[in-house]
């Protein structure tokens, strides 16, 4: 299905029915990435007592019914935004832009803070996704204004798609790199990391507090300062909610284009 759309001022050809898709599959049976000691994704077959029903065809069932349990943050590609750190419920799903996003590909090495840091000061053996690295990925010359970024942290191992970073400390947002990620108003973020702050970061989430605007030690929805509700999406190998191999109802992808 070919598209053509016009985005700032620029006629753009879109290939929409070869979309490559961003949210990672979550294999229930299967390998699967862990963060922060998260016990695994599972899915059983829903049974109800007093009726018989067992929902696995397999087993007798007459369809297929599963009880699925997963802690999304944790278990896969993920779409959060400034309700994750308010007292008042913010679905991303309500803010997240329903259409296509001009989106910019970085492809970053993390690397040693340097004079970069972050809330609290990172610890010895720590990389960091920084102002740096953004800067020298960043396209000298972009067609057109992009309100997404989607962050490749290099090397791209295959791996990173079972990863489990239980027992180390994944790579992160400096606050330098937040700081810039706002200012070139990208409202949509999308990584390969778990999470653009530390794991264990003292429950400061510096880099999200940025992103969203909102301040420190605030827990009011009203306190966000940026116009729009930005989203971060993480663990995306390459965001919205986590994509299940035998649930597919929400998906992320994203077409490639090209200028006329």
């Amino acid at each position: 299905m070919q598209a053509r759309l016009t985005i700032d001022g620029r006629e753009i050809a879109v290939d929409l029915s070869r979309p490559t898709d961003l949210a990672l599959e979550l294999d229930f049976s299967g390998p699967q990435p862990r963060h922060f000691g998260a016990p695994r994704a599972s899915s059983r077959p829903y049974e109800t007592p007093g009726f018989g029903f067992r929902g696995s065809v397999e087993r007798g069932g007459s369809c297929n019914c599963e009880l699925i349990t997963l802690i999304p943050h944790c278990n896969g590609t993920h779409t959060e935004c400034a309700g994750h750190l308010t007292r008042e419920r913010l679905d991303a799903w309500r803010v997240a832009p329903a259409g296509l996003l001009p989106a910019v590909l970085l492809s970053v090495v993390p690397e040693p803070p340097g004079d970069e840091g972050t809330d609290p000061v990172p610890q010895p053996g720590d990389r960091l996704i920084t102002r740096r690295a953004l800067e020298q990925a960043w396209p000298l010359s972009v067609p057109f204004v992009p309100h997404a970024a989607v962050i490749r942290t290099l090397p791209n191992h295959p791996e990173k798609r079972a990863r489990d970073y239980t027992a180390q400390t994944p790579p992160y947002l400096s606050q330098q790199a937040a700081m810039l990620l706002v200012s070139r108003g990208i409202l949509h973020l999308v990584v390969d990391v778990p999470s653009i702050d530390r794991a264990h970061d003292e429950g400061r989430l510096t880099a999200h507090r940025l992103f969203f605007g909102l301040p420190r030690g605030a827990v009011q929805l009203a306190a966000a300062t940026r116009a729009s509700y930005p989203t971060v999406s993480g663990m995306v190998p390459t965001c919205w909610s986590c994509r299940c191999r035998r649930s597919r109802a929400m998906r992320c992808r994203a077409v490639r284009c090209s200028m006329q």
